[in-house]
């Protein structure tokens, strides 16, 4: 599968990427017919790479590069190739841990920066489903299976301390992903930072109140501490539902480049912060009052789902695949022991949702005051309607952030969010 390349890295254009995948005999019998009758496609539209889809007589591929900079601002910000490394080998200890909810490797090309993948198809980006109000029904089986695994199984509850260190050697290379991490949602929203952007001049007054709210920097920073020095498990690193392709069957979780080593309620705390932005978002995109409740009904629903179904799984991995360092069996022996550590594991998960309630209201505020934004907002055609969906994601994320007590199970956030559907902020601007 992995193949290496006399010569440098350089980019592949349409021609090159063409006489390059007809090169690989695996490749060229997955296309089938002539190389020079298959239609190539570039699709990226994420923030650092090139995409290409390839399709032949036979089937088609889907194609990853990375560029030696950050797409979504150019040459300025160079960004290093070994990022396509550390995705590949995420995606194969996850495809080994959560079979079939990841796409199948076909091919890695290591100096290239390039892995060849299996063609997802007819699966589209979730995100833009949500923009249209589709509703998925595998959605929270899956994805819930996906964290359970990966995350249970990449920590001490499953791993010796040997297995566990070697692991987060294999990734604690990858500390310039983590850095657009620690600066782009812990760190730039929350000052005057030139990337920034917002819905001005609406959020003109909200961008200044998070400048100043020291509050909030403490929670932030707080966050920002536990992401840099909590190893807990192999995260994803940038599970949004931009990084989920769906059918209503069907999950497939893409683009893991950001993984590392680091804290689990970062991963759960991103895919509910994604679903809370929809939920926000959605009364933007109706063309009449109300026609979108029943959509968004299913989205709190699906919020609640995630957390309650991550929950379950996880305790029962633990109650039957403990195989780690942590919690020796033999310090829990006996009918007391066993309940005090029954009692133990709830504790866990109530601090891990703790974690997880933060992490998804410091990726929320990211996604409206930093550089990279969400087309669920962003599709919004005016302005002030948009102001207005980002204006409650954000109450409701520095809340989150800041009075975390005010939210100790999963359907005090929802609550929260069913509040402020209608709320109507008042702008200092605009």
């Amino acid at each position: 599968m992995a193949q290496g390349q006399a010569g440098g890295y350089r980019i592949l254009h349409e021609a090159d990427l063409r006489d390059y995948l007809a090169a690989a005999p695996d490749l060229g019998a997955i296309l089938g017919g002539e190389p020079a009758a298959w239609p190539i496609t570039e699709v990226g539209d994420g923030n650092l790479n090139l995409v290409f889809i390839v399709k032949g007589a036979r089937g088609g591929v889907a194609v990853k590069q990375a560029l030696p900079y950050v797409r979504l601002v150019g040459e300025s910000w160079p960004l290093p190739l070994s990022r396509a490394h550390y995705e590949f080998l995420a995606l194969s200890r996850q495809a080994e841990l959560a079979p079939g909810l990841v796409p199948a490797l076909l091919h890695h090309n290591e100096t290239l920066a390039l892995t060849v993948m299996e063609l997802l198809e007819p699966h589209i980006i979730m995100r833009k489903g949500m923009v249209a109000g589709t509703q998925y029904p595998r959605f929270v089986d899956d994805i819930t299976t996906f964290m359970a695994r990966t995350l249970f199984f990449t920590s001490d509850l499953a791993l010796s301390a040997a297995e566990k260190k070697e692991g987060i050697v294999a990734f604690a290379g990858n500390h310039a992903l983590c850095k657009i991490t620690e600066d782009l949602i812990f760190t730039d929203p929350y000052r005057i930072a030139e990337q920034n952007r917002w819905t001005a001049p609406y959020l003109d007054g909200l961008a200044a109140e998070l400048r100043d709210d020291l509050d909030l920097h403490v929670a932030v920073s707080r966050l920002k501490l536990k992401f840099m020095a909590s190893p807990e498990a192999l995260l994803h690193g940038d599970l949004h539902t931009g990084s989920i392709m769906v059918t209503d069957s069907q999950t497939r979780v893409i683009d893991p480049e950001f993984a590392f080593y680091g804290p689990m309620g970062f991963d759960i705390g991103a895919v509910l912060a994604n679903l809370l932005m929809a939920y926000f978002a959605s009364a933007g995109h109706e063309r009449s009052p109300g026609e979108r409740r029943a959509f968004e009904a299913w989205v709190l629903e699906t919020v609640e789902q995630v957390w309650n179904e991550f929950a379950r799984k996880f305790l029962d991995l633990w109650c039957a695949s403990a195989a780690g360092d942590a919690y020796p069996a033999s310090l829990f022996a006996g009918e007391k022991g066993a309940a005090r550590l029954e009692a133990e594991r709830h504790a866990y998960m109530q601090r891990l949702f703790a974690d997880t309630v933060g992490f998804a209201a410091a990726k929320t505020i990211r996604r409206i005051f930093g550089l990279a934004h969400n087309i669920d907002f962003e599709l919004i055609e005016d302005p002030k309607r948009r102001a207005i969906s980002e204006a409650r994601a954000v109450r409701l994320a520095r809340a989150m952030m800041v009075e975390a007590g005010a939210f100790p199970a999963i359907a005090d956030v929802t609550a929260a969010a069913r509040k402020l559907r209608d709320w109507k902020p008042e702008f200092t601007a605009g």
